[in-house]
């Protein structure tokens, strides 16, 4: 006999929260309300019996038995669709990666990859955790990172990493371009990576004094605003702070340090063109990305 199977808007709305691990994106996707993604998911949660996410609605997880679902959804509708009729092949490319390195880096260059290779689907999704595979949901992710490759993984590094203290134009008059007075303003991090000025001081070589005040974001997109804003000086990537450094609205008069941990892409050994084909193309465009700007004030 038949299984009878749960809702099947609850399953489209698991399925696209799954894919896009956010539920504005799900949303957006379906033409619903972000409420409206939330009561499906917990109305499918309710038919199955189990918990498929968990955590705070600002940070949600899939629970194991929601990552087999998701798992299992993503690759059901995307038979689905290359099932109808008029439907020719057209392989999908989930990519994980840094989410301000996604909007200030990435996603400007997309088109050229589009554009050149029309017939891959390439969904990016945010991510910073190590790379899990064996979930099923992605197929690549680029963190920056040095690890040793994990068993049945590729690690290619495809940009070099740079990173230094960033601040606002008038913040940085305000203190009449002085270093020293730059470092006791408070001091801007992201939870993604709390150690960042500690890291930057032992490469620059810098004893730090203490800081007037910090202040921690939970995304470094937040923290880049908030230093634009003139709330203080952030470390920050140079690629993360590029598109503000050069139209105007963030300076580094200080330079940038090169890290350790370069942006790699990570994908899994087996072969998957289109993966190879996205790393290829991210080789290119590390390549030909401007360099950090150079120190205007000496240290």
């Amino acid at each position: 006999m038949r299984r009878t199977l749960p809702s099947l808007s609850g399953l489209r709305a698991f399925e696209a929260y799954g894919r896009s691990r956010s539920m504005t994106r799900a949303a957006d996707e379906l033409g619903v309300t972000h409420g409206a993604v939330s009561r499906q998911i917990k109305a499918l949660e309710t038919e199955v019996g189990a918990a498929l996410l968990r955590g705070p609605r600002h940070r949600l997880e899939l629970t194991p038995a929601g990552a087999v679902l998701a798992a299992a959804l993503a690759d059901a509708f995307e038979r689905i669709g290359a099932a109808l009729p008029g439907a020719g092949p057209s392989p999908v490319l989930n990519v994980s990666c840094l989410g301000t390195l996604a909007m200030k880096w990435l996603i400007p260059r997309l088109p050229a990859f589009v554009a050149a290779h029309p017939q891959i689907q390439v969904q990016i999704l945010e991510g910073w955790r190590p790379v899990d595979f064996g979930e099923g949901v992605i197929h690549a992710a680029i963190r920056a990172e040095k690890p040793p490759p994990a068993r049945g993984q590729r690690v290619l590094a495809f940009m070099p990493n740079f990173h230094g203290p960033v601040l606002s134009p008038a913040v940085f008059r305000q203190i009449d371009q002085d270093r020293a007075q730059a470092l006791r303003l408070p001091r801007l991090r992201s939870e993604t990576f709390l150690a960042s000025w500690a890291t930057w001081a032992a490469g620059a070589g810098v004893a730090l004094p203490p800081a007037s005040e910090t202040l921690t974001f939970e995304h470094n997109a937040y923290m880049l605003e908030a230093a634009a804003a003139g709330l203080g000086v952030a470390v920050t990537t140079w690629a993360f702070a590029a598109p503000d450094i050069l139209s105007g609205r963030l300076v580094a008069p200080w330079g940038f340090n090169r890290m350790a941990q370069p942006f790699v892409y990570i994908r899994p050994r087996a072969d998957n063109a289109a993966a190879e084909a996205f790393g290829a193309w991210l080789i290119s465009e590390g390549r030909r990305s401007p360099p950090p700007t150079p120190p205007t004030i000496s240290p």
